[in-house]
Order: structure tokens, then sequence, then C-alpha cells
């Protein structure tokens, strides 16, 4: 199917210190489209029993006083401007705010906090955060959080929850509310990045019709890494809750407005209490000649197993949405091997007994470094682009195991690419290997739903 143009606008903004308070019709036009007339972004309060709703949408917080963080990201992409963005929210040491907090600056400080980063048009930057989690708030069994770091009037009742766009302006100087289908906010960077080109404000208000969950249209939606993430072990997990979107809104991003319509967007989310040794991503909304019907998310990493010191697996997978249908390759039920350098170039092929799927991705650009929590606190770990060259291609798999008819074709020059963590000196060269008995475990049909629609009370934080 061919892509179709659609309605976007690039503005200057007004020339002024302070910029969250612009008034955005002043702004004189830098380029426009063909179609001239922007559809407005269309505030709709969250529907909890929508057919895209994927498991482990919700704040997998415990309350206990153990060491945890949850992360959220959400991007937009608009090709028309050849731009990207990124939110990037996080829930850090929530427990610490319950139990007695260890001497701040030593290697074992459990401090809380609530951090945002942006990484947006050029692969700039800006980093916000919050030294407490009080402002912060997440609902338990759905997709639906925010923070309030500056408010309105100093002293007033801060939001604990979602509300309408006019109560959010009102009410918040700085800060953000997000869900599947509504995400604004208003930030400013705190002046503490060193190593990347920082954007003194930003500032949004857009709406979001899912397309894809992690699973196919009509169909169960599914936990990207198995039944077993319900359990907290094997962490962190790791759970797409929108492989594709449609973004309709707005975005000021320091001296520039960006207006969009049906603008490819994703959401995902990691939870626990350690980060992986490290880690490879690749994700892409945006591809030659369709509009929205593929949607790819890939990555791996190297994570610690529960009770067992100094070891390591490595896993990985690739989940394809293409048209309706969910094309999902795991190492419990497949092969999936990559070779992932250090920084520029991607390489991974995956099969099951019935697809094959390769991708090969590049970049030029020296990416964007970001912040990700450690058991150091939450330091540049990772480095991003969104300048990404992709090309992408699934067959099916004869019964004989060879190479069938081709599905898929297409290339990409959007695609969201990382690398984290390390030592990581050379190119990575790995297999996902998964043991015994886990493997056998993932692969029984369980959906524990049923079970918790038939006992709510055993339903844990966040599924």
């Amino acid at each position: 199917m061919l892509a179709l143009p659609r309605p976007f606008r690039v503005r200057a903004m007004a020339s002024s210190e302070d910029r969250v308070s612009a008034v955005a019709d002043s702004f004189p036009a830098m380029s426009i489209s063909e179609k001239k007339t922007l559809r407005e972004a269309i505030y709709k309060p969250m529907v909890a029993d929508r057919p895209t709703r994927t498991p482990h949408s919700g704040y997998h917080f415990d309350g206990t006083s153990r060491r945890f963080f949850e992360g959220w990201y959400f991007k937009v992409c608009i090709p028309e401007a050849n731009q990207s963005f990124a939110w990037m929210y996080t829930s850090e040491n929530p427990g610490a705010t319950v139990a007695e907090e260890s001497t701040e600056g030593s290697s074992s400080a459990v401090i809380p906090g609530g951090s945002a980063q942006i990484m947006g048009a050029n692969d700039e930057y800006l980093y916000q955060t919050g030294r407490t989690l009080d402002n912060f708030w997440a609902e338990r069994h759905e997709l639906a959080l925010g923070n309030t770091y500056v408010p309105k009037e100093e002293g007033a009742a801060v939001l604990k929850t979602e509300v309408n766009p006019k109560e959010f302006w009102d009410s918040v100087e700085e800060g953000y509310q997000v869900t599947p289908t509504w995400h604004q906010g208003s930030l400013r960077d705190n002046g503490q990045t060193d190593f990347a080109k920082a954007v003194k404000t930003a500032r949004w208000e857009y709406s979001t019709r899912p397309v894809y969950g992690w699973g196919s249209v009509g169909d169960r939606q599914l936990p990207t890494a198995g039944w077993l993430a319900v359990m907290p072990v094997f962490e962190p997990h790791w759970q797409i809750c929108m492989a594709g979107g449609l973004s309709t809104g707005w975005i000021e991003w320091g001296d520039e407005r960006y207006e969009f319509q049906d603008a490819p967007s994703y959401c995902e989310k990691n939870w626990g209490g350690s980060f992986p040794q490290k880690w490879f991503w690749v994700q892409c909304n945006v591809f030659d000649g369709f509009s929205a019907e593929v949607a790819l998310t890939a990555g791996g990493g190297r994570r610690g197993l529960p009770l067992l010191k100094d070891t390591y697996e490595d896993v990985a997978l690739v989940g394809l949405h293409y048209e309706g249908k969910f094309y999902e390759f795991v190492p419990w039920e497949g092969k999936v091997e990559w070779e992932i350098a250090p920084w520029g170039s991607w390489q991974m092929k995956a099969q099951t007994k019935t697809h094959e799927i390769k991708l090969e991705a590049s970049t030029d650009s020296p990416g964007c470094r970001l912040r990700a929590p450690t058991h150091e606190g939450f330091v540049p770990l990772c480095t991003d682009t969104f300048d990404g060259k992709l090309k992408l291609q699934l067959w099916e798999r004869n019964a004989d195991g060879t190479l069938g008819k081709i599905l898929l074709d297409t290339t990409s020059t959007m695609c969201a690419l990382e690398t984290g963590g390390g030592p990581w000196d050379e190119t990575w060269s790995g297999k996902a290997f998964m043991r015994q008995p886990l493997k056998a475990l993932l692969q029984i049909p369980i959906n524990p739903e049923r079970l918790y629609n038939w006992a709510p009370g055993w339903k844990p934080p966040g599924y």
C-alpha cells in the first residue's frame, strides 16, 4: 500500500526567554505541506477495556523497600519533517520513601526520584528530574501516569490522576500526563547535561489512536517476554505496550513548533531491580511505501540469572506487525541470532518453523547519550539515534527448512537504534540461549489473565 501524505507543519517559535507560554498561532510558518488543514488533537479519557491493551500495562511497584525502577518510553515520528521525538519517564527506588534512606553519595545509596528525558529533533536532548516521587502517580493496572515538577500555584493540590487537558494546563507549570490515547506536558532542562546538546524547554499535546498492541489485530495481546514475566524474576522485564499507533497534535521543541497528523507512534516499558549488563535495540514504524501497516521491534541483552551469582544468559527477540498480523520470533519457539557492533551496525536473523526474518541496520550518526538506572544512580549508559537505515525482509519457510515466498521486503531511513551497557569493545555475535526448564515452561500456553479474571485479588501490581 502506498503511503499517503500526512498534513504537517513546522513553525519557528517567537523569540522569548520563556517559550513555554508562547502563543502558537503567532508563529510565522517555516514550511507547510500540500494539505493546509490540520486536524486538532481530540482528548478522550482512557478506556480500560480496549482491544490493544497489553498485559503489564500498569505500575509494578509492590510497596516494598527493595531497589526498583520502572521506565516508560513514548515515541512519535514525523516522516515529512524527517524528525522523531521520544519521551522517557522513570520511577526510581519508590520504596526509599518508605524505608530509611541510605547515606546519600554512597555507592549503595537508595534515593527515590522521578526523571523525564526527551530525545528530540536532530538528536537533541532535555532532562528534568525530581528528587522525590511525592508528585508522581501511576495507575496500578493501566497505562496511565504523570508527574508535577512545578505546580502552577505554590501550595495548590497536586494532580494524582488523569484529568482533561485544560485542567492539566491550569494546574501544572512543568510536568506531564500520559495514557495510551493522550499525552501532554511541559518540561524545562535542568542544565546538568554536558554530554549532549540540550534544549531549554519543551511543550506538547497530542492524541493517539492505537493500531497495534503486541499481538495480531483482534487476537489476545501478549506479554512480550512470555507469561513468566508475571513473576519478579529474570529482571529487568520488558513490555511493548503499543507497537504502532497514529498520533495527532503538536510539539514545541526549543525554537520550533511541529504540528502533525496521524504520525506513527510507539510505546514500551521496562521494570525490575536491575538493568542488563549490556543490550541492543531496533525499533521502526516508518517504512518506504507503507503508512502504518508495518511496525518492527527487536532487542536483546545479557541479563543476570536469579540465585546464580555472576551467571548470565543472552536473550533476544524480534516482533513484527504487518497488515494486522503479528510475527513473533522468540528463543523458546525458534532461533534468534545477532551481530551488533558497539555502535553503527545492527544485524539480526530469526526463525520459527513457519517464518524467517532478517534485518540489517546502520547509522552514520554519532547518536545521543541517554541516562539509564544503575546501582550508582541514573547515569549516561546508552546511545540512541533516530537516523538509522534499515533493510527488513520476511519469508515463509518450507517444511524442509528452506526459504519460501517472500512476504515483505522494505527499507527505512528513520529507524531508532540503541546500544547500551558494557564493557562493549568489539562486535557482539550471539545466539539467544534459554536454559531448561525455563524454555519448556514458556512453551506452555498459559494465560494468567483468565486466573485474574476469576480471582481479581490475586492480580499482581502492573498486570
